[in-house]
């Protein structure tokens, strides 16, 4: 009962910070650590993030903590993704199952951008400096299985941005439930990811001489890109050998219009799998001036092989983007 209970009370919470917190075109740009948004995991990207109610092992610390609460044993995980721009994004993971406690896990995600020349206004054309701006995202994440229906899972975040003399440093949290009623493959999950306070940056960077004083100017805050998540999975096959999924989520962003997430999954013998997703979004038609959302078609494929008592799996997967060229 008091599982029961403590679902209502989220499903509740989801409802009321919908209604004040709906995607919004006027709050585009507005938020900051956009590295929260970067997802790692190519089964996850693959399927277009529709994987709110399905994900499972270390990429489940990112889609849905929830998920990781299925782990058996232990599971390390590396990630690559040559992101927008000439932007590299790597993540190691590890996670383990603990008889009678549950799953912790473990996690460091690095944004890569690369150098760049330093201008000033006397300078415009470079000064012959050069900086490198990183971006990390630090996690620890705790799930358990409630009962056999339902799981919950809670991940901290550690966040840090160096960008040449200046920094800024915050926490994250997400939250988020599986629901399994055990009823022809049907799976339900609803998460808030990137819940936290303020951040702002500060360092000797921001030190500049006003009518030969020193100044230190104050840096805005920023909020972070917070959103709401509600997911749906179905398995119409599963007959030992084959198993094929459909999912679909949809994210109530507090920062940027609101989307919709549909995936397909199709796996054989537990070793060998195709995917494929598409992201939608309000931005398509509500904004003139930016009609075209960034990401669209995702595919991808991924095969497990044993190998002296240990399971290896080999993910990759394929991201259509607008402007920017395509990522995998």
């Amino acid at each position: 009962m008091k599982y029961k209970f403590l679902i209502l009370t989220m499903v509740l919470l989801v409802l009321s910070l919908s209604s004040a917190y709906a995607g919004n075109s006027l709050r585009l740009g507005t938020a900051g650590a956009q590295e929260l948004l970067i997802p790692y995991g190519s089964r996850g990207t693959a399927m277009g993030g529709a994987v709110l109610s399905t994900t499972y092992g270390i990429e489940a610390m990112y889609w849905n903590p929830a998920g990781l609460s299925s782990l058996e044993g232990t599971e390390a995980a590396f990630t690559h993704l040559p992101y927008i721009a000439d932007i590299d994004v790597n993540f190691v993971g590890i996670a383990t199952a603990i008889e009678g406690f549950g799953t912790i896990g473990f996690g460091a995600k690095v944004v890569s951008i690369g150098e760049i020349e330093e201008t000033t206004e006397d300078m415009p054309d470079g000064t012959g400096r050069y900086f490198d701006p990183s971006l990390t995202v630090l996690n620890v994440t705790y799930a358990r299985e409630f009962t056999a229906n339902v799981s919950f899972g809670v991940t901290a975040m550690f966040i840090n941005e160096n960008i040449a003399e200046a920094s800024a440093s915050g926490v994250a949290f997400d939250v988020g439930f599986i629901y399994r009623p055990r009823w022809y493959g049907l799976s339900l999950g609803l998460s808030i990811k990137n819940y936290g306070p303020e951040m702002a940056f500060d360092g000797i960077g921001f030190y500049q001489e006003l009518d030969n004083r020193p100044v230190t100017p104050e840096a805005a805050k920023f909020d972070l890109p917070s959103s709401i998540n509600i997911g749906v999975g179905y398995d119409f096959l599963d007959d030992g050998k084959n198993l094929a999924n459909l999912s679909g989520n949809f994210r109530s962003n507090n920062y940027s219009e609101d989307y919709w997430q549909g995936g397909a999954e199709y796996v054989y013998d537990g070793k060998y799998a195709l995917r494929a997703g598409y992201n939608f979004s309000n931005l398509d038609s509500n904004d003139d001036s930016q009609n075209d959302y960034l990401y669209g078609l995702s595919f991808g494929a991924g095969v497990t092989v044993p190998l002296a008592g240990v399971s290896l799996s080999f993910e990759y997967s394929w991201n259509e983007t607008e402007v920017f060229d395509d990522r995998s």
